[in-house]
């Protein structure tokens, strides 16, 4: 038993389901911690994405009763059907362009550089957004047409980028469309299912001769850890949105990733090395 490797396993869990549907990019604070602790390489690229799974399961659960809804009512209740449809047209374009592109964004952007240099540029996207005013038009995420789907979809194909945040990416984007923030931060959860699900076994289909039976234990712990986390961290959300705006999130994302660029250029810390 590796104590060290477990650990590392388990604080990567806790910051994957902490950060997942926070608007400051779970990836992104992957690939940057993953980094400090010295826990890297193509099986933490595998690992990284398989605790998000984790995540996406916690969303499961806490939406449980509306998912059995849908699953039960799918045949027959145009409400459904239109709440299916919508996810699917939210879906496609990331899942189009992250076949295209999946090699070359893993190969040139999942470094900490561009990560935080997303960070900030999505911090002050999201501080614009705020700043410019919000006119609700859609008050219910069953209230949403295709045509907002699809933009909302568009807008989450910029998370490709590590840093950007699928999450900030499609609340901002929601916003910015007219979704109230209770439409916009539901919607974001309940696309996450089908959009994760797809990268995990994407994923793992592609890496899955670097993964062995040892690996079962570091990735269960940080699987576990990341369930409860995330558990946390929608309800907390959800409780902190009735009452507040984002910009506490974009100056977080703002400072983290100033702090990445600083260490950087002072040569604190050489990334490029680690």
């Amino acid at each position: 038993m590796d104590a060290a490797l477990y650990f590392k396993a388990f604080l990567l869990g806790i910051v994957e389901g902490l950060t997942e549907f926070l608007p400051i990019s779970s990836t992104g604070h992957l690939i940057i911690v993953g980094e400090l602790i010295g826990f890297g390489g193509e099986k933490a690229k595998v690992f990284h994405i398989t605790i998000q799974l984790a995540a996406i399961l916690a969303v499961c659960w806490e939406y449980r009763a509306r998912l059995l809804a849908v699953a039960t009512g799918l045949a027959r209740e145009p409400v459904q059907q239109r709440f299916v449809a919508n996810l699917a047209i939210a879906f496609t374009p990331a899942a189009l362009l992250g076949l295209a592109f999946h090699g070359t964004i893993k190969q040139h952007l999942f470094h900490p550089l561009p990560v935080a240099a997303a960070l900030v540029l999505g911090g002050l996207l999201i501080l614009w957004v705020e700043r410019r005013g919000h006119r609700v038009v859609i008050g219910e995420v069953d209230d949403m047409r295709w045509s907002d789907a699809l933009k909302i979809g568009c807008a989450q194909a910029l998370a490709l980028i590590p840093g950007t945040s699928r999450s900030g990416a499609t609340i901002i984007g929601a916003l910015y469309f007219g979704l109230s923030r209770k439409a916009a931060t539901e919607f974001s959860f309940f696309l996450a299912i089908p959009t994760m699900f797809a990268a995990v076994g994407y994923d793992l289909y592609r890496n899955r001769a670097i993964l062995q039976v040892e690996d079962l234990g570091m990735f269960g712990i940080g699987f576990a850890a990341s369930f409860a986390s995330a558990f946390l961290a929608v309800r907390g959300l959800l409780r902190y949105i009735s009452r507040h705006d984002f910009s506490v999130f974009a100056y977080y994302r703002i400072a983290f990733g100033a702090v990445v660029l600083a260490t950087a250029y002072t040569g604190l810390v050489n990334w490029s090395e680690r």
